[in-house]
């Protein structure tokens, strides 16, 4: 996945110009499994207090993420007017979409509502780039990665805090 990245020069000027993502990302992150169950899921973003987390295999590939947005769809009751708006979305929608969208709404494992791939930053990328990012996708928060293992996260906040003069 290839992205254009413009420069950030505020956050140049504010950090001295080389810090890179590994010098403020979050090293501590709360991980899943693609099996977990999203029940267990919601209690796990509860007790942690996150919104969100990586999803890693037993060697620690980054194989996608998992938000709270995704659990919400197990609270959804199915009733008439839904069920003609689910058949009517699959003309409008087209049949992968649709098969996604029905998916999500009866998942039952991590797997079955993370966003398989997400926007991921380098450890040795400069932070202007990583915000560009963040601000291009809308993203609270990147996965860190160092080839396909996932080394950390990166939050606003991890930049605003370099910002005002602060690592980790």
């Amino acid at each position: 996945m290839s992205k254009t990245l413009t420069s950030a020069p505020h956050l140049n000027e504010k950090t001295g110009g080389n810090m890179l993502v590994r010098d403020i990302m979050t090293k501590e992150i709360v991980t899943v499994s693609p099996e977990m169950g999203v029940h267990a899921l919601a209690e796990l973003f509860v007790n942690k207090n996150i919104s969100g987390a990586p999803v890693v295999d037993a060697s620690g590939k980054l194989l996608g993420i998992v938000k709270e947005e995704g659990v919400m769809f197990q609270d959804k009751k199915v009733h008439l007017p839904t069920f003609i708006n689910l058949s009517l979305g699959f003309l409008t929608l087209g049949a992968k979409r649709y098969e996604e969208e029905m998916k999500k709404i009866t998942a039952s494992k991590v797997s079955d509502i993370m966003e398989k791939d997400p926007s991921t930053i380098a450890a040795d990328a400069a932070i202007e780039d990583a915000a560009t990012l963040m601000i291009e996708k809308d993203a609270y928060y990147l996965p860190v990665v160092e080839g396909s293992k996932l080394a950390g996260v990166l939050t606003k906040k991890d930049i605003v805090r370099a910002i005002a003069g602060g690592t980790r």
